[in-house]
C-alpha cells in the first residue's frame, strides 16, 4: 500500500505525457482545429465519388461540423447525408440543398468544399467567397481561362483562402523527393521534363437517349455549360468525356502532374504553349475528347513535355502516369504510388514509397471507390488548408497557382485546336498578337447563367 500514491503519480504522468505526445503528433500534421475550438461550420457542393471523399478526409483530421450538403441529384444527396451522419462526431445529417444559391444565402459558413463537375467549379467558388466562406475547389479550377482569372481575383478581393485539390503538393513520397533530391540539387542542371498520362480513361459509349429520371434536375446540372441530349447519369466518367463540361484528359491529368513540376522546380507561367492531337483512334463513340495529344509548356531553361494516349501501351509500363525531371546528374521520375532518383554515374538509385495509413484511420478500408494511396495525401491537403486559414497565409496549392497549372492546360487545348502556339498574357488577360485565341478565352454560357469576370466578381 505505500507505493500505491507513487503508482498512481507515475501512471498520472504517462497519462499526461501521452496526451501531450499525441498533440505534439497532431500539431506535426498541422492538426491545430483539434481541442476545444468551436467546430468550422462545412457545406459541400456537389456530393459525388471526389467530393464525398474529401469532405470525409476532412471529418477526419479537424473539428468540424456538416452543416449542409448541395446536388442536384437526391438520391447521391441522401446517401452523402447518411454517410456524413456516420462519421461526424455529432451524429447529425445535415441540412439538404438543391440549389446552392440557396444554400449560401441560407447558411452561415466557414469552409465550402466544391465537388461539381468542372463547369460548375468558378460559379459556386465566386459565390462561396462572396458568402464569407473559405474554399477548397477541385481541380481543374475552371473551363476556361477567364473563369479562373475571376477566381483569383475574387479570393483577393473578399481575403478568402482557397485550396485547390492538386494533392500531389501533400503526398508524403513526393514531398520527400522534392526534399532530398530537388532541393540539394542532386539533379543538377534541369534540361527538360516528361509528364504523360497512358490510362484508358476516355468513356467512349453510345448510350441512348432516355427521359431524364424524377431525383435528377439535368437543366440544374447542365447550368452554364451546352445542354446536351441526357443520355444517362452523367456521374463520375461520362461527362468527363465531353469537353462541353470539363478540358478532357490534360485537364484532368496533366493539370496534376505540371502543377506538381511546376511546384517542384518553382516555375510560373509558361512563356509559350503549344499542342497538337485529336481522336485518332477512338472514334465510334460520342466522346469528343482527344485521345491522342502532346503538349509543350516552354520555359527559359527547359521544356515540360506532356503526352497522353487512352489507347495502346505506355512507353514505361512503371510509370503509366507521371512525372520525369531530367537533369545532368540524373532523372527524378514520380507517380501517385512512388518516386525515384536514378544517378547517371551508375550510384544507387533513391527510391522513395506511397504512404498508407490503413491502421491509423481503419475506416478507409470499408470507404465505397476511396483512393487508399491518395487518402494520405489529402488529409494533409486539409489540415494545410486549415492552417493557412488560421495563420491568413497562402496554402500549398492555393487558386493562383491552380489558375496558373489549369489555365495553361486549356491554352494547351486551344492550341491543338488553332494548331498554332500561344502566349498568354496575364497582365492584359489575352493571347499576344491573336485576338481569334483571345475571344476563346471565355466560352459562351447558356441562358440566364452570367459569366463571372475579374472586373465584375
Amino acid at each position: 500500500m505505500s507505493n500505491q500514491p507513487t503508482l498512481l503519480k507515475r501512471r498520472n504522468f504517462i497519462k499526461a505525457a501521452s496526451a501531450s505526445l499525441l498533440l505534439t503528433s497532431f500539431n506535426s500534421y498541422g492538426f491545430e482545429f483539434f481541442g476545444n475550438e468551436k467546430p468550422k461550420k462545412v457545406a459541400l457542393i456537389g456530393t459525388g465519388w471526389y467530393g464525398t471523399g474529401d469532405l470525409l478526409r476532412l471529418i477526419q483530421v479537424a473539428n468540424v461540423e456538416v452543416v449542409s450538403l448541395c446536388d442536384v441529384d437526391t438520391n447521391q444527396l441522401n446517401t452523402a447525408a447518411q454517410l456524413v451522419s456516420e462519421r461526424q462526431k455529432n451524429g447529425k445529417k445535415p441540412k439538404l440543398f438543391t440549389d446552392y444559391r440557396i444554400m449560401l444565402k441560407k447558411e452561415k459558413l466557414d469552409i465550402v468544399l466544391i465537388g461539381t463537375p468542372d463547369h460548375w467549379h468558378a460559379l459556386t467558388c465566386i459565390e462561396a467567397l462572396k458568402s464569407g466562406a473559405h474554399v477548397y475547389v477541385q481541380k481543374p479550377i475552371s473551363v476556361d481561362v477567364i473563369e479562373g482569372e475571376a477566381m483569383v481575383t475574387a479570393a483577393k478581393k473578399y481575403n478568402r483562402v482557397v485550396q485547390v485539390g492538386t494533392q500531389r503538393k501533400s503526398t508524403p513520397h513526393l514531398v520527400a523527393a522534392k526534399k532530398q533530391i530537388i532541393d540539394t540539387d542532386l539533379l543538377g542542371t534541369i534540361g527538360h521534363v516528361d509528364m504523360s498520362c497512358y490510362y484508358h480513361m476516355r468513356a467512349n459509349g453510345n448510350p441512348q437517349e432516355q427521359d431524364v429520371p424524377d431525383f435528377f434536375d439535368y437543366d440544374m446540372w447542365t447550368g452554364p455549360a451546352p445542354m446536351r441530349p441526357y443520355d444517362g447519369l452523367p456521374h463520375k466518367r461520362w461527362w468527363r468525356t465531353f469537353r462541353e463540361y470539363g478540358n478532357g484528359i490534360t485537364g484532368d491529368m496533366c493539370v496534376h502532374m505540371l502543377d506538381t513540376v511546376r511546384w517542384m522546380l518553382d516555375l510560373g507561367w509558361p512563356k509559350r504553349i503549344s499542342s497538337e492531337g485529336g481522336i485518332f483512334v477512338q472514334k465510334n463513340g460520342k466522346s469528343n475528347i482527344s485521345d491522342t495529344q502532346s503538349a509543350i509548356f516552354e520555359y527559359d531553361d527547359h521544356n515540360c513535355n506532356w503526352q497522353h494516349r487512352t489507347w495502346g501501351n505506355p512507353d514505361d509500363t512503371d510509370y503509366p502516369w507521371a512525372f520525369k525531371i531530367y537533369g545532368e546528374k540524373g532523372v527524378l521520375k514520380g507517380d501517385v504510388m512512388k518516386a525515384e532518383f536514378i544517378p547517371v554515374d551508375g550510384g544507387e538509385t533513391i527510391r522513395f514509397d506511397v504512404v498508407y495509413e490503413k491502421e491509423k484511420y481503419p475506416e478507409d478500408l470499408s470507404e465505397k471507390d476511396i483512393e487508399l494511396h491518395a487518402a494520405p495525401a489529402t488529409r494533409r491537403h486539409m489540415t494545410d488548408f486549415l492552417n493557412a486559414i488560421q495563420n491568413n497565409t497562402k496554402p500549398v496549392a492555393d487558386i493562383e497557382n491552380g489558375h496558373i497549372s489549369t489555365a495553361s492546360c486549356i491554352l494547351a487545348n486551344l492550341s491543338m485546336d488553332l494548331k498554332r502556339p500561344l502566349v498568354y498574357d496575364p497582365q492584359s488577360k489575352t493571347v499576344i498578337n491573336d485576338p481569334e485565341a483571345t475571344a476563346l478565352l471565355q466560352r459562351n454560357y447558356r441562358g440566364k447563367w452570367e459569366h463571372p469576370h475579374p472586373d465584375t466578381v
